[in-house]
């Protein structure tokens, strides 16, 4: 899986890199000392955002050589040591089922959200397996698939001027030393920890509880995110 080395060594992909999720996890990882590899569909666009996400994460590393290389989603999945996917729920499915090779016996790590908006504002999609997660696990049988970091704010994670993030990672899986690899992961991004919260078929509820913080922040002018109390 990760073959005993500590997450420090490992490299992170980032499939949907270009987004705001995916680019502010990478700028974060990537100023923490992480080795980055951001995919796209478009290998030219992850290059270029790739190279601004290098840049800022060297300024907040206060000039320490970072490693940030952008790449189409396809080379990244094979390249990387742990894959984080943060694509949109749209292209969720699509995305995965041509990564099942490249990423077997990999940990992948889900953070997507199957939620959509209405006149009533936020509200989360169906899933036929159950979660966005738990199709992930169905389309990688041979991947170790987790899910965590949904409730991180894009907008805080790549506003550096905020060089400590405050709140916790809800980390759910079925893989003891998966969720451990993804909780050190969390852990990486100042100020935050990795929380193990059950197995994967609770993703469901993890993922739908980012619908309320949506809810939160829309009516408090907010990034809200998750602490958990006495761990």
């Amino acid at each position: 899986m990760t073959d005993g080395r500590s997450v420090e060594e490992l490299v992170v992909g980032v499939l949907g890199g270009t987004g705001p999720q995916g680019r502010g996890l990478a700028v974060r990882l990537a100023a923490a000392g992480q080795r980055v590899l951001l995919g796209s569909r478009d290998a030219e666009r992850a290059g270029e955002v790739a190279a601004q996400v290098a840049e800022r994460a060297t300024a907040a590393a206060g000039g320490t050589d970072v490693s940030v290389t952008g790449g189409a989603n396809v080379d990244v999945a094979g390249a990387a040591d742990l894959v984080v996917v943060a694509v949109p729920y749209a292209g969720h499915a699509d995305t995965l089922a041509e990564l099942a090779t490249p990423l077997a016996g990999k940990v992948v790590v889900d953070c997507v959200v199957p939620m959509a908006f209405d006149e009533l504002g936020a509200y989360v999609l169906d899933v036929p397996e159950g979660s966005a997660a738990q199709q992930a696990a169905a389309l990688l049988p041979d991947s170790h698939v987790v899910g965590a970091f949904h409730h991180l704010s894009a907008r805080l994670l790549e506003d550096l001027s905020r060089p400590t993030l405050d709140g916790d990672v809800m980390v759910v899986g079925d893989v003891r030393e998966a969720t451990d690899t993804v909780q050190a992961l969390a852990g990486r991004l100042p100020g935050m920890r990795g929380i193990y919260a059950g197995r994967l078929r609770n993703a469901r509820q993890v993922e739908a509880l980012t619908i309320n913080l949506v809810s939160v922040n829309r009516r408090y002018k907010a990034h809200a995110g998750i602490r958990v109390t006495d761990v």
